[in-house]
Order: C-alpha cells, then structure tokens, then sequence
C-alpha cells in the first residue's frame, strides 16, 4: 500500500524559510513523479512544484525563484525547500506521487506565514 507523509510545515515570520519533506513507502521511488501542492482557506487546491523521475522540474509562477524542489531516491523522501516566504504562501502542503497514471497524496502539512 502506498504511503506519503509530509513533515516539515510550521509556523514562519515573512521572510523566512521552511523545508518540507515527503517520505514514501510501498512505491517504486525512483520512478514516480513527485509534486507538491497547496491549498489555502477558500481556495482551490494548486500547483506548486514537480520534480520528474529524471530530475526536471516544473513551478508555478508564484514560487519561482524562491522555492526549490528536490529528491533523494535512495531515502524515498523528497523535499520543498521554501525561501523568502510571503502571508500568501500560508496554505495546507500536500505531496503528490504520480505512479503509472495512478495519484497518491499525503495528509498534508500546515505552513503559516505571518506578516
């Protein structure tokens, strides 16, 4: 059975940074897509971040520049480095793992930035 947890959210002054994890078990790592989501109060959930098997990345507008994502095939954990956070970053981060067309995602992890 496939598992995603997330750890790694808190609570942050703008400006700041943060780094989330996401750890997977019951799943070929190496060969997944990985991504990263967020979904603030009100909002629809969105795109933040994706990291293929071969390593190419893909972030949304709002991010770019200030957010990079990673993995490490060998720890099954891939990361969302978060730098110069803004108010608007607050939101639930959700991992995402696209395995052979199927979507897994973990619970979720709170990030909160305070201005």
């Amino acid at each position: 059975q496939v598992q995603l947890v997330e750890s790694g959210g808190g609570l942050v002054q703008a400006g700041g940074s943060l780094r989330l994890s996401c750890t997977a078990s019951g799943i070929i790592f190496r060969l997944i897509v990985m991504g990263w989501y967020r979904q603030a109060p009100g909002k629809q959930r969105e795109l933040v971040a994706t990291i293929t098997s071969g390593g190419m990345t893909n972030y949304a507008d709002s991010v770019k520049g200030r957010f990079t994502i990673s993995r490490d095939n060998a720890k099954n954990t891939g990361y969302l480095q978060m730098n110069s956070l803004k108010p608007e970053d607050t939101a639930i981060y959700y991992c995402n793992a696209n395995y052979y067309g199927g979507h897994y995602w973990g619970q979720g992890t709170q990030v909160t930035v305070s201005s």
